[in-house]
């Protein structure tokens, strides 16, 4: 017999903490190895954590509810049938684990710091949470407690994140309105009076609902949004796919949807157009190499998330579809790691799917575009051919396209969005697949 311990695993380069959000075993139960024990929630997403070992959960060391940095033991796993020297093993093996993913997150975040530590000179009472890593962002950085507490927290039950803090920072920097503190015009959302009746029912934002209120404010605040719009042809891609789609499902044993020709396309775009695929830091220009595009999903709670196709102009459509179905699947089921959620350079948003036929989409931060394509609908058209114009029914569809205008003019803008109609517009029916 040997216990070891359950440590909080590395859930993505730039995660060094995690919010334990339920236990899905119980002290005294007996797990397999690989077998899920809890639910964690990071800045990025909500995952599973499996055991690293099989044997008894003998005893839990964090609690719903609690940050634990990268690295830190969340439980102790009683294991069976180990010799000497494979006990042994374990536990050196546990300790490197342990030292490793140490090496990922500051060692400042193994410590919690009192509240009292930084803030001894305020009286100001504050019964929020602040995660070690909060704490010492805000006495490295001489953050006041009353800017503290001024900082609205999307993380669980409204705790403040480490992106929370950055933000903060980030608008801190620049010049303060006049008569007003930066904090105050930035972050103190204003109070709108409301009456509630008998039977009107409140409900409190879940945690996700809470940070994606919080990005889209953040969005609309940095970026001078514009949206130009396009309407596409896009019947070759129709009369293809309804010929195709029912040998491709039984051959690769799941359905191909309208999603990979739109990646495809802006993909396409993009490299004609390599402004689009940028970012802004201040006064300069991130020009960003791959081509990362980001795909809003829908969970089945209402809530949205966007997992990114890490270089998605090197797939062909198979690969497109595959990928795409796959993350979505996964994304509905809570199964994402955190690094399939960053790293995005454009987004797609397929309001379509909803029965729209377009948007105004917002980016995502620090992007500089997104595009909303809305539902296809057959339409009477112009049909010019070689004995004249004529009059045909056509599959037409939106396109709509947002852009943060004070990068990109409405040239660019209009002209990537018009490249990817005419991308779509262009599809081969000999395509082979």
């Amino acid at each position: 017999m040997a216990t070891v311990e359950m440590l909080m695993p590395k859930m993505g380069e730039s995660i060094i903490e995690g919010t334990i959000l339920t236990w899905l075993k119980k002290e005294g139960d007996k797990i397999e190895q690989d077998e899920s024990v809890l639910e964690v929630a990071t800045d990025k997403v909500d995952t599973e954590v499996p055991a690293i070992h099989g044997g008894i959960l003998t005893k839990i060391l964090a609690q719903e509810g609690e940050v634990v940095a990268v690295g830190s033991a969340i439980a102790l796993i009683e294991t069976e049938g180990q010799e000497n020297g494979q006990i042994e093993q374990i536990k050196l093996t546990t300790v490197s684990s342990k030292e490793e993913l140490m090496e990922a997150a500051p060692s400042k975040t193994a410590t919690l710091i009192s509240p009292t530590e930084i803030f001894s000179s305020s009286n100001i009472a504050d019964d929020r949470f602040y995660s070690p890593l909060v704490l010492s962002i805000a006495k490295e950085e001489k953050i006041s407690k009353e800017e503290l507490v001024s900082i609205p927290g999307t993380g669980k039950d409204g705790r403040v994140t480490k992106q929370d803090m950055l933000t903060f920072l980030k608008e801190r920097e620049k010049p303060k309105s006049v008569g007003v503190s930066t904090s105050q015009a930035v972050y103190i959302p204003q109070k709108v009076e409301m009456s509630i009746s008998a039977h009107d029912e409140i409900l409190e934002m879940d945690r996700m609902r809470k940070m994606i209120a919080q990005r889209m404010v953040d969005s609309k605040r940095i970026s001078p949004h514009v949206t130009s719009f396009v309407e596409a042809d896009v019947t070759n891609i129709v009369l293809w796919r309804n010929k195709v789609k029912d040998s491709y499902k039984k051959k690769e044993g799941e359905p191909i949807t309208f999603t990979p020709f739109f990646i495809q396309a802006v993909a396409r775009a993009i490299r004609d157009f390599p402004m689009i695929n940028i970012s802004v830091d201040g006064d300069k220009i991130i020009k960003r190499k791959n081509i990362n595009v980001g795909v809003a999903v829908a969970l089945p709670s209402g809530n949205l998330i966007v997992p990114v196709i890490k270089n998605a102009d090197q797939l062909n459509l198979t690969g497109l579809s595959k990928k795409i179905n796959d993350l979505a699947n996964r994304a509905r089921v809570n199964k994402l790691s955190p690094d399939e959620l960053v790293g995005g350079t454009y987004t797609v948003s397929n309001v379509g799917s909803f029965g729209n036929v377009m948007g105004t989409p917002i980016i995502m931060q620090p992007q500089v575009a997104i595009l909303a394509v809305g539902a296809i609908q057959k339409k009477p058209a112009v049909v010019e051919t070689p004995t004249g114009d004529m009059i045909a029914i056509r599959h037409k569809m939106f396109l709509s396209h947002s852009y943060d205008h004070r990068v990109v003019d409405g040239s660019l803008g209009g002209m990537f969005v018009r490249r990817v109609a005419d991308y779509l517009e262009a599809f081969d029916l000999n395509t082979e697949i």
